[in-house]
């Protein structure tokens, strides 16, 4: 679980977040939501520690993360897998070798066992023998997918993931909400899901907090959210599910 108790985000005179507080359950699909500029980047950032809260504590399982040394937090890192917007492989090493990279960044395992581990995590996201196509040979979803099984080479027990779906087709898309809920429950993981994408909301929202200038302007899950009595909740709901439709 993490908890985040009152953080607040100023740049200049611009204040991002105000006092925002949430709670990120354990072994669910936590989810951010808010239009362009809301603050839910700002917030995510500061769950990692690329970003500093003004005020406010974010708590790792009763840790206090914004109190942490730098070594405290290097140990922290080793327990957090991170899927980026892009996927963010590095393309002059193969399948096998970018799910290697964390292990070889954090571990002393022996060369069989880091291999072991990522044979599994390839395994985990229906990437078996795989290991050394280059990136440039992978489709979107393969790349989305080879980035999920290097966040979770360390056995995580936070997961954070920001866009998942940026740039991925509808029947993609969901395949890949489908591993991260499945990954999720399977290792009970604590996940965070920075989104806009609706038909991730509505399959996998466990936990959605809706963030409206840098405020928590409604908390619920995918049950609750199409019902919801908040004029700039459903403005944002529905106005995301038309664009979607119009694109298609």
């Amino acid at each position: 679980m993490i908890e985040v108790k009152n953080i607040s985000k100023s740049f200049g005179e611009n204040r991002v977040l105000k006092e925002v507080s949430l709670v990120f359950e354990k072994g669910k699909t936590n989810l951010i939501i808010g239009q362009s500029g809301s603050g839910k980047t700002v917030l995510m950032k500061c769950l990692v520690g690329l970003m500093e809260p003004d005020e406010g504590a974010i708590d790792y399982d009763g840790r206090n993360f914004c109190r942490m040394s730098y070594q405290q937090r290097r140990l922290v890192r080793q327990e957090i897998g991170m899927l980026f917007q892009g996927g963010a492989l590095f393309d002059s090493l193969n399948v096998e070798q970018n799910v290697m990279f964390p292990l070889n960044m954090f571990t002393e395992k022996s060369r069989e066992e880091k291999l072991e581990r990522v044979n599994f995590c390839l395994r985990r996201v229906n990437l078996d023998g795989r290991n050394k196509l280059m990136p440039s040979e992978l489709s979107g979803g393969m790349v989305k997918r080879v980035a999920i099984a290097r966040a979770i080479a360390l056995n995580p027990r936070y997961l954070f993931c920001d866009e998942p779906n940026s740039g991925l087709d509808p029947q993609t898309s969901g395949l890949i909400d489908e591993l991260i809920s499945e990954i999720t429950h399977e290792f009970d993981i604590t996940t965070i899901v920075n989104t806009h994408d609706m038909n991730s909301v509505l399959m996998i929202g466990e936990n959605i907090a809706y963030i409206h200038q840098g405020e928590i302007w409604w908390k619920g899950n995918k049950e609750e959210i199409l019902t919801a009595r908040n004029q700039e909740l459903n403005d944002f709901v529905f106005a995301t599910e038309l664009t979607r439709r119009l694109k298609r």
